[in-house]
């Protein structure tokens, strides 16, 4: 039987570049309105565009059109609770504005915060900007962070905020595709993301340089950017017969591909949020290795569930992958651990479940409040 409506909770997302975009939060939360469809139909989401994929001189555009859609959504009553994604710059200044508007509106809303770098880019900002992003998340009725790290990091910009703070990692689906052995013996390496410095790509080329007199493994680096660049580091070190550098960004079809066909996951980084390919990896059973940046280290135990390396460290990266090659029952250990580790945390099912309910606090919370008398205006404020 369907359920009406105004008796289902009402949710609206606000997205960067939409549903089915490229980037770790478009991935997570396009997964999240499959799965909330499924799980529960009491939940009713709409996701609004805040930037747009084209030039960024278009997302005053996009950001338009979302006032206009949370302006209609909240006249008609077709909105409970505004779930926020927050990243640095211009997403954040944009996200301001929305979340101004949502407090005039007399909208709840939830703050996401999953960029890496968020952390060296708020301490490089003016007291104004401070100021103007403290009150945004002051105004928050729940405040999501990927791990630990974020959730110190408020804290000490603002210790008022320990209340709301909510600590939920990313998750993923289980693997739709079965893992596909090697063929020839070969030990197949995997890297998934943008091919940039800060994904640690160019020290994990130089690490495979370090491999070249190694046999059985192969490896794939997967994803767009400075696809030149890696291409030609990886023919200046003579290995462009065993690393293959397929140029563009995979959608899901390819990743679950390239997944199945894969023994070791490795992402490098520098700077991360928590990242997918990291949960993916060990989604389909892979062994991890992977820097200790971000909330990577509340997920991956060194030498139990993957392996921790120093961000930046090419022979340390290099040691680790060797190891894998070379020590099959390390490797198999390793990834029946971190899949373990996802069926029982990081499943996208348990993560759907999680937010619902906090969208419901949300929103009971504020009716209540109502209730009590609490609020004041339509900007919902004590």
């Amino acid at each position: 039987m369907s359920i009406p409506r105004e008796q289902k909770l009402q949710v609206t997302i606000a997205l960067p570049l939409g549903v089915g975009g490229p980037g770790g939060i478009n991935s997570i939360m396009s997964e999240v309105g499959e799965a909330i469809s499924v799980a529960d139909p009491s939940v009713s989401l709409h996701f609004l565009t805040t930037r747009g994929a084209g030039h960024i001189s278009f997302s005053a555009y996009w950001m338009a059109r979302a006032l206009v859609a949370l302006s209609y959504r909240t006249v008609r009553g077709r909105i409970d609770v505004l779930h926020v994604n927050l990243s640095m710059r211009g997403s954040t200044y944009r996200k301001i504005l929305l979340c101004t508007f949502a407090r005039i509106c007399g909208v709840p809303y939830v703050i996401h915060l999953h960029s890496g770098h968020y952390r060296d880019w708020f301490g490089k900002l003016g007291p104004a900007a401070q100021w103007s992003i403290l009150r945004m998340l002051r105004g928050a009725s729940c405040i999501i962070v990927l791990g630990s790290v974020w959730r110190d990091f408020l804290l000490e910009k603002d210790p008022t905020l320990s209340s709301r703070i909510v600590i939920l990692h990313n998750a993923t689906h289980r693997p739709k595709k079965s893992r596909v052995p090697s063929q020839d013996g070969c030990v197949r390496l995997l890297f998934l993301g943008k091919l940039r410095e800060e994904k640690g790509i160019l020290h994990l080329v130089a690490a495979l340089g370090r491999l070249s007199t190694l046999p059985n493994w192969r490896a794939t680096l997967a994803g767009d950017e400075k696809v030149a660049e890696v291409r030609r580091a990886i023919s200046e070190l003579g290995l462009s017969d065993r690393v293959h550098v397929p140029g563009h960004w995979m959608g899901p079809a390819e990743v679950e591909d390239l997944l199945a066909h894969a023994d070791v996951l490795i992402l490098p980084s520098l700077y991360e949020g928590l990242p997918m390919s990291v949960i993916e990896g060990m989604a389909a059973g892979l062994a991890v290795v992977a820097t200790p940046v971000g909330a990577v280290e509340d997920i991956i135990e060194d030498e139990k569930s993957g392996l921790i390396v120093p961000p930046g460290d090419v022979p340390a990266l290099a040691n680790a992958l060797q190891r894998l090659i070379e020590d099959p029952g390390l490797l198999k250990r390793l990834g029946d651990k971190a899949r373990r580790f996802h069926e029982t945390n990081l499943d996208i099912t348990s993560y759907t479940a999680r937010l619902s309910l906090i969208w419901r606090h949300v929103r009971s919370s504020t009716n209540q409040l109502a209730a009590d008398g609490k609020l004041v205006g339509p900007a919902g404020t004590s």
